[in-house]
């Protein structure tokens, strides 16, 4: 009877969460892996609400610092998806925001402390908003240096929180060395093998927003093969594609919010990043 019982369908199962909202991607789909994405005829895809495991793992420091918290939890929320660590950067920003308004709705508290006068505000922010100002970088454009057409790709979710792990730990290296009771020689020693990583991290993560690299008589795709050309290329051609990297980056980003201090009506701006460590609790 067990047996028997366990293998029919869960008479539960119509009062599951259903999707609470449906997301047009910032990508329209592309730059995803074959198999990662399986994208609806209108392009929109269903978002569910986080359960209460959702957002336990939303709490988990180890989860938080490895990433796969937001791995878990997209993978929960938005099963269309599904390989969240493939995730093109410009999408993760609008499919978080997705989650928390499937979750918690429109409204989301927020604290900014006037630069003029000090004065703590209290605001309630309308994330669909947010979402509304989100950009699109062109990717489809290539740039051109001197003879050379490159092209680039976003990074993926994987890529980023790779990379930035590394970072974190050379950066914790280098202000412990910076601080440890050593020899001068030693000390520089040691702070220059520590940048020198940190630096060879960030090269390494321009090589892999790369596509392609177009030569006169050649198509570069290898990225051993353009992470060497990063390494060995004139400075002034470094900075272009360097900048124009960075540009495409930071029009994915969340532009920062105009506020007016209810205290002495002073108008400026606020840097809003999605911080995951309160991002998803409901008092944030």
């Amino acid at each position: 009877m067990v047996e028997k019982m366990s293998n029919t369908t869960n008479p539960l199962r119509k009062h599951f969460r259903q999707p609470a909202i449906h997301v047009r991607l910032p990508s329209q789909g592309k730059f995803y892996p074959n198999g990662a994405l399986i994208m609806s005829p209108n392009g929109e895809i269903p978002v569910l609400p986080m359960t209460a495991v959702d957002e336990i793992t939303s709490r988990t420091p180890d989860a938080l610092f490895n990433g796969s918290a937001v791995a878990d939890i997209i993978g929960s929320c938005i099963p269309a998806i599904r390989d969240p660590w493939s995730i093109p950067t410009i999408d993760l920003n609008a499919l978080l925001i997705s989650v928390r308004l499937a979750s918690y709705g429109h409204k989301m508290e927020i604290s900014s402390i006037c630069p003029a006068c000090q004065h703590e505000n209290e605001l309630e922010l309308d994330l669909r908003t947010v979402m509304d100002r989100l950009e699109i970088p062109d990717y489809e454009r290539p740039l051109t240096v001197g003879d050379l057409t490159v092209s680039f790709i976003p990074l993926t979710y994987r890529q980023v929180n790779e990379n930035n792990k590394m970072q974190f730990e050379d950066q914790k290296l280098a202000q412990a060395v910076n601080g440890a009771d050593l020899p001068e020689e030693e000390r520089m020693k040691m702070l220059g093998d520590s940048f020198r990583k940190i630096t060879n991290l960030t090269i390494h993560a321009l090589s892999l927003s790369i596509r392609n690299i177009k030569t006169a008589d050649a198509l570069v795709t290898d990225q051993t093969h353009i992470e060497e050309f990063l390494h060995n290329c004139e400075k002034a051609m470094f900075e272009k594609i360097r900048d124009h990297a960075i540009n495409l980056r930071q029009k994915a980003e969340i532009k920062p919010l105009n506020i007016e201090c209810s205290e002495c009506s002073h108008k400026y701006l606020q840097e809003f990043s999605l911080d995951m460590s309160n991002f998803f609790a409901t008092n944030s």
